[in-house]
């Protein structure tokens, strides 16, 4: 499976730079990937049995017909095949964070890129701005929010691709953009290390409110002065990087996705909580305004790489129809199912 090429490839480079750092590859507290496949699980029998419920005619709705209709939605290979997919984006995730964790050891460029906003707004800070439209109050915890959601939308919609897609391969389009999503934002990570305006201005952001958010910034730049000081120590896990922001690639490939598969209504309704993505970014700290821009640079890369890793040739991907028919039909139970 082509997912597999790319798991193994950042897997590979994972453990070369893990020897140059004389780090090991670390899942602390089991929350990177053990606890994340612990979760995919239950997303992925909760979405199966609402898709199974939404495919059997009203009327029917018996346990028994839901039954019968998730045994020839999800026959043993394809059962097998969707499990295998998860498991590579998950490889690919685990990769990704420990490489953004030794990218701490790198010397951050918050400057230039302080300096690069102030450029593209003309002398001000884009963080400052809005705080003076939107206010230092309401809007910073509405913000919060709609930051915070971040995780949750992630965890459903990559399951949700498997699930609700009618061929499995076309599912399959959404794991690959999101692996290549990871394997781009990190690389970026390397090219341009940086912290993020929290920490290269934080007069600019005295007038929020304390949130999650802060507490957050506050224990990342902790478990960074704990890596930096103590590589070797068990628990020594850094998870702060700026340039790109990962928060509006991700969410560009879930908008972009969205479009692909022709979901027209839930692709408008996402491109304004990416919109709203990018305010948040910038608001509450995390991200330069370029950050943002190289963010839906890499998600839209992202998206082409992951089309073109399923459906490598012209003809095949000519041949890609009806991919948005993620609606209620029974499963027809023939080689077409992977």
């Amino acid at each position: 499976m082509r997912l597999w090429v790319i798991a193994l490839g950042l897997a590979v480079v994972t453990l070369w730079r893990s020897s140059v750092v004389d780090i090991p590859v670390r899942d602390p507290g089991g929350e990177i990937l053990r606890a994340r496949i612990a979760i995919t699980a239950g997303t992925f029998v909760a979405l199966a049995l609402l898709d199974a419920v939404r495919r059997v005619p009203r009327g029917r709705r018996a346990p028994r017909p839901v039954a019968e209709m998730l045994r020839r939605r999800w026959p043993t290979r394809r059962l097998l095949v969707a499990a295998s997919a998860l498991l590579a984006y998950h490889l690919v995730y685990a990769g990704y964070h420990n490489l953004k964790s030794w990218d701490a050891l790198n010397p951050p460029r918050d400057q230039a890129l302080t300096w690069i906003d102030q450029a593209l707004f003309l002398g001000h800070s884009p963080a400052v701005l809005l705080h003076s439209v939107l206010g230092e109050r309401w809007a910073a915890y509405a913000l919060v929010i709609v930051y915070e959601s971040f995780p949750t939308l992630v965890s459903i919609a990559f399951v949700a691709c498997v699930v609700f897609a009618d061929r499995l391969r076309d599912g399959t389009v959404f794991l690959a953009s999101a692996s290549w999503v990871w394997v781009l934002g990190v690389a970026c990570y390397y090219a341009v290390p940086s912290l993020g305006p929290f920490n290269d201005r934080p007069q600019d952001f005295a007038g929020l409110p304390h949130t999650i958010v802060t507490t957050t910034q506050t224990t990342y730049m902790a478990q960074r002065a704990h890596l930096l000081a103590d590589p070797s120590a068990h628990d020594a896990f850094a998870q702060v990087s700026a340039f790109a922001s990962l928060h509006v690639g991700v969410t560009t490939v879930i908008v972009l996705m969205a479009a692909y598969y022709r979901l027209r209504r839930i692709a408008v309704v996402l491109s304004v909580y990416l919109a709203l993505t990018v305010v948040a970014t910038v608001y509450l700290g995390w991200h330069f305004a370029v950050d943002d821009i190289a963010g839906l640079a890499i998600g839209a890369a992202a998206v082409g790489l992951g089309i073109v890793t399923i459906y490598p040739t012209r003809r095949s991907r000519r041949r890609v129809q009806a991919v948005g028919r993620f609606a209620g039909r029974e499963w027809a139970h023939d080689h077409r199912s992977v």
